[in-house]
């Protein structure tokens, strides 16, 4: 995610040519963006810079139709952009590449095959050469892992295995029932959580190819490990609550790397300490984030905190309003954060004995993860009409490095998208993204989807975003709200809807509807509503309070509350936030007015999907609304994805599940011409 010889794959010969502009009557017509390019574009991950800073590792997913999931392998680029080395290859993938401390081998992981079954660390000369399964680990499964500054260790990540391995040649052994005596009992992808089922730190000793544990706690888990630059600490996340369920009070520790430490914690804040951790050059501080207690779970908006080795705790840049995270300490000792604000997402330097903030990108779009080593930075950088790719971060600028999209976004014609702000009926300020058609002109009102962005603690953020580009191709304009509740307007708008679901929301929602009709893009007599996860809940909440939307499509969604009490993964935020069902029935009911009053107050066809694997929202929600929709008579639908869990994996059902969008908006939207058969969702 090598071979004897490194070598530039024809792929990345052809992605890295130079391309001479051609004149503009020679320039090729530009096309839609259609749903085959789904299997086209180039999902690059995190960027990781070498020691030296003259190369920068980094992953690269597609699709593999054939074997209908994503492919993920290595890449490489040069600092200056002119080389790009495809590393890995095959059908198992690679993830998690890391440079070693000298700089001299990228590790990675990878379920190849090997001596040992499963994910195991594996490492190649980046000179050159076959990669080599470092790890053997047969009795646990590794979730991660880190060099230690002087290569002769590795810091693994590790939980038991759900089932051993099937012995090769033997049938697989029957399932054993499942033995839940825990409070958080459930998590979505991971399934059904075992009593043993925490993540554990484990010192790897390279040339004696033994693990054993760093720490001497149990029972607890072990997150987010780094390794001080001196290597005399591990630093890492971890709760020590008496029952680590039944809160989010989570500290940074330090314990000294050798196995069977005790370690020591230095953060007492009651609530979330850590996130990744980065240590200051000389080894003293760690920078984390800090969030709030259990409370706001759901509205926790992270903030810049610094902890010493003697457990002084200092907040820089004090009064940022905003949610920041993976802190770096520059080439030059400064402290920077990737900061969450109003529609977008870039790195700022902060001060660590003072209240500022410096923002240092000022660019429109979306940096959603950086790197720093050997005097260089690099981002995974999108704008709205360009998938983000690995970019150099210098003088406050980017550099695009990587270039694996550049031939797809050169056919493709892209629309941009416009921050708007308006009021509210209370008088509230709330900002949203407008996407219109290609080829809008003024005066020419067009059918619009209001899309809902999950969470609720998200955004909508400039980035490049297919279902705004595929919307517009076909002719819709696209509304994204960043409702209260939102992250990217400060701690007070993101808790502001606190154990009050569907009120604050919907009349923002509204009102950007309101907004998007007035300025003359909205045909107001062809809206639909559609979101996933809590935009599915709040799709649900506003065709039960506004009957114009001649469509909806709700995934993921929960419209009453209080059926999935103890069903989903959430059971901290009811305990918390609403209280148990038995000591406050009367706010469960409230908040499930779309299901308990849908015979008076829902009218709009509306078509419900989920996965079958869901245990973030199960689909229990969806087939509730879609059964009572069903017995009122009101058209409706149930889409059910057989495996799928909160977010999908596989490809197929992804495509067609913008599909069925389409379908269901173009049959209530964009209805046929008197005399014809409209098609329908399912046709």
């Amino acid at each position: 995610m090598l071979q004897k010889s490194l070598r530039i794959s024809a792929c990345a010969a052809v992605l890295c040519s130079v391309l001479v502009p051609a004149h503009a009557a020679d320039a090729p017509q530009k096309r839609a963006i259609t749903l085959d390019d789904l299997n086209r574009m180039v999902r690059v991950g995190a960027p990781v810079v070498s020691p030296d800073g003259a190369w920068v590792a980094y992953t690269a997913s597609q699709v593999d139709t054939k074997e209908d999931k994503n492919i993920t392998q290595l890449w490489m680029v040069s600092w200056d952009g002119s080389v790009h080395l495809q590393l890995t290859y095959g059908k198992d993938g690679a993830s998690a590449p890391k440079f070693s401390p000298d700089g001299k081998y990228i590790s990675f992981l990878s379920s190849r095959p090997g001596p040992a079954k499963g994910a195991q660390v594996w490492i190649m000369d980046r000179r050159g050469g076959e990669p080599q399964q470092l790890t053997a680990i047969t009795d646990k499964e590794i979730g991660g892992y880190i060099w230690s500054p002087d290569a002769q260790k590795l810091l693994l990540t590790m939980h038991p295995k759900n089932e051993p391995d099937q012995e090769e040649g033997k049938p697989p052994a029957p399932p054993k029932p499942i033995v839940i005596d825990r409070y958080h009992f459930k998590q979505d992808m991971e399934g059904y959580l075992r009593d043993d089922a925490w993540d554990s730190l484990y010192l790897y000793d390279i040339p004696s190819k033994k693990s054993e544990k760093l720490t001497t706690d149990k029972n607890v888990g072990e997150e987010q490990p780094a390794w001080s630059p001196d290597g005399a600490w591990i630093a890492y996340v971890s709760n020590h609550d008496p029952d680590p369920d039944r809160s989010t009070n989570t500290d940074v520790f330090v314990v000294s790397p050798k196995p069977g430490s005790t370690p020591r914690k230095l953060t007492t804040w009651n609530g979330p300490d850590g996130g990744r951790l980065a240590w200051a050059p000389d080894s003293k501080s760690i920078a984390y984030t800090q969030g709030e207690p259990a409370k706001l779970e759901e509205y926790s908006q992270a903030r810049p905190a610094v902890v010493t080795l003697d457990a002084k705790v200092s907040y820089p840049a004090a009064t940022l309003d905003r949610a920041a995270r993976q802190p770096v300490f520059t080439s030059e000792g400064h402290l920077a954060y990737l900061i969450e604000d109003d529609r977008n997402e870039y790195p700022a330097e902060v001060e660590l004995a003072g209240n500022g903030a410096r923002r240092l990108l000022d660019e429109a779009g979306a940096v959603t993860s950086w790197d720093t080593a050997g005097g260089h930075t690099a981002m995974l950088f999108a704008r709205d009409a360009a998938i983000g790719e690995i970019c150099a971060f210098e003088n406050g600028a980017i550099r695009k490095l990587s270039t694996h999209n550049d031939a797809l976004m050169a056919e493709l014609n892209l629309v941009p998208t416009e921050g708007i702000e308006f009021k509210t009926k209370d008088g509230a300020e709330v900002h949203a993204l407008l996407t219109k058609p290609a080829g809008w002109k003024p005066g020419s009102p067009v059918p619009m989807i209001l899309f809902i962005h999950g969470g609720p603690n998200g955004q909508d953020a400039h980035g490049f975003d297919f279902l705004r580009q595929f919307t517009a191709a076909h002719g819709y304009a696209e509304l994204n709200v960043n409702y209260r509740g939102s992250s990217g307007r400060g701690q007070d708008y993101a808790k502001s809807i606190m154990a009050d679901w569907g009120h604050l929301e919907v009349m923002d929602l509204l009102a950007g509807v309101d907004k998007a009709i007035a300025m003359g893009v909205a045909d107001p007599n062809r809206l639909a509503v559609t979101g996933w996860s809590y935009g599915g809940i709040l799709t649900d909440y506003t065709i039960a309070s506004d009957p114009r939307f001649k469509a909806a499509i709700s995934g993921a969604g929960v419209a009453m509350p209080l059926s999935f009490y103890g069903t989903d993964q959430y059971i901290l935020q009811y305990d918390n936030e609403l209280g148990p069902p038995w000591k406050n029935a009367q706010l469960y009911l409230k908040l499930s007015y779309p299901f308990l009053e849908a015979d008076k107050r829902i009218h709009t066809p509306t078509l419900f999907m989920g996965g079958t694997s869901d245990m973030n929202v199960p689909i229990l929600g969806g087939e509730q609304m879609y059964q009572a929709l069903k017995s009122l008579g009101v058209p409706t639908e149930l889409v059910v994805y057989p495996g799928q869990f909160h977010g999908f994996t596989r490809p197929s059902f992804i495509r067609d599940r913008y599909e069925r969008w389409l379908a269901w908006w173009d049959k209530y939207l964009k209805p046929a011409p008197p005399g014809t058969k409209a098609a329908g969702a399912g046709e």
